[in-house]
């Protein structure tokens, strides 16, 4: 049994509590540990507690001294675009030239110039790229992430876009394609520096709902999505969830709710894109098809955030996006709050809209833009978000007999991460008990 033990950290923030999302005022309570420790037996935490009493436990553990440092729960990123090819530089300057989405989609840019690109990606390509994206997520201290595929829009593409994120979970144990921390070996093997190999943990989500292809109608696509598409995913056991984007221009709460419905009878949970560019309805028919998640929701109303309440959804706020377009119109995260949502934000990493993998940024943004305290903030990139991915009995905090996914920051008081935005703060992160970076 290989083992380590955390000792005297400044603040060890466990968010021990309820077994369940934290809502209203517990988004605050962070249960910090001061001088806080855990004791680690094969990737699994076994004790946490005052470094004192750890101490007596730790026998030939090896040490890994947080003196100074705020030991966090490993971020968990509810939505992300983690699998494509290329970049989106060119639409980023002719963004910051003025230019609208419109225009720049009518110059070639756009989701178009994504979906080209990693058409003509071969799996290893994109396999390659991803590797790369994976590993900015864990400089950051994110070790769990939903990646969505929806830059191929072909069968083909998007079960290419599929596979290379089982592959990016195949190192650390895959489970019938799926890499499922809740009953995927926890081993661990501590060493004093970083293993490379040690993966980032990938949620995979079809996406491919996420624009209609050029020279289709919409209902020919939504029947091609649900008729080759689907059926191929759920064979293959290719993800666990399934999104549309329910967007004016896109996919319609009728076209939204057909595809839901297909996926859903495929054993699929579901995940939507509301209400980012209009208020389109999207809110209300997560609450319908009671969604696990509702996601970006910038124009949702009052009457779309009672519906959200009443249908057990989670809200995820993507404020990355919002900032990256240049909008000042952020979701209403203090209405989802009082509401008693369980709240989520996350990167939306993706080349277009929201080209980072930073969830320091996410929290810096969503305390000066969204007006999250800093607690509330950790909590909703942590605890709830593990939660919305059905892994909130594994990840999400620091507690006895929870997977050992923990970040070490260089900071005495976790409020930093927010304060210092942009700032390298990253000491280690850790995977199972095993140091990733």
């Amino acid at each position: 049994m290989r083992s380590s033990a955390v000792l005297h950290a400044s603040q060890l923030v466990t968010l021990a509590g309820a077994n369940r999302p934290r809502v209203g005022s517990e988004l605050s309570d962070l249960a910090i540990v001061r001088d806080g420790g855990m004791l680690i037996r094969d990737g699994r935490i076994d004790v946490v507690g005052p470094s004192r009493d750890i101490e007596k436990q730790a026998g030939s553990a090896e040490i890994i001294d947080a003196r100074g440092k705020v030991v966090l729960p490993g971020f968990v990123d509810a939505h992300t675009h983690l699998v494509f090819a290329g970049n989106r530089l060119d639409d980023f300057e002719r963004r910051a030239r003025g230019h609208t989405y419109e225009q720049i989609a009518k110059a070639g840019g756009g989701i178009w110039s994504t979906v080209e690109k990693t058409r003509a990606a071969t799996e290893a390509d994109l396999l390659k790229q991803a590797k790369n994206h994976a590993d900015w997520f864990l400089h950051c201290g994110t070790t769990t992430v939903e990646s969505k595929s929806g830059y191929g829009l072909t069968v083909d593409a998007e079960l290419k876009i599929l596979r290379a994120m089982r592959q990016l979970n195949a190192p650390s144990g895959a489970v019938d394609g799926i890499r499922d921390s809740r009953i995927a070996s926890a081993a661990s093997v501590i060493s004093n520096g970083p293993d490379p190999e040690v993966p980032l943990e990938i949620v995979p989500t079809f996406l491919g709902a996420h624009a209609v292809p050029r020279g289709m109608r919409v209902d020919e696509y939504v029947d091609l999505v649900i008729n080759e598409m689907l059926p191929h995913v759920a064979k293959e056991k290719l993800a666990e969830f399934c999104d549309v984007f329910c967007e004016r221009g896109y996919f319609d709460v009728v076209q939204s709710r057909k595809i839901l419905a297909a996926a859903k009878k495929l054993g699929l949970k579901l995940r939507i894109h509301a209400d980012q560019l209009t208020n389109s309805g999207g809110a209300k028919l997560a609450a319908e098809l009671k969604a696990t998640t509702a996601d970006h929701l910038e124009k949702t109303d009052a009457d779309g955030i009672v519906a959200l309440k009443s249908g057990g959804v989670q809200p995820v706020l993507l404020p990355g996006s919002v900032y990256a377009l240049g909008s000042t119109h952020y979701p209403e995260a203090r209405k989802m709050i009082e509401a008693g949502l369980a709240l989520v934000i996350a990167t939306d990493f993706n080349p277009g809209s929201s080209p980072t993998a930073s969830m320091p940024i996410i929290l810096s943004l969503a305390c000066t833009q969204m007006k999250m305290s800093p607690a509330e903030a950790i909590s909703a990139s942590t605890i709830n978000p593990a939660y919305s991915l059905g892994r909130g009995d594994q990840i999400g905090s620091l507690e006895s007999g929870k997977v050992a996914n923990f970040s070490i920051f260089d900071c005495e008081d976790y409020r930093e991460l927010a304060y210092w935005f942009g700032t390298p703060q990253m000491h280690s992160v850790y995977v199972k008990g095993r140091r990733a970076r």
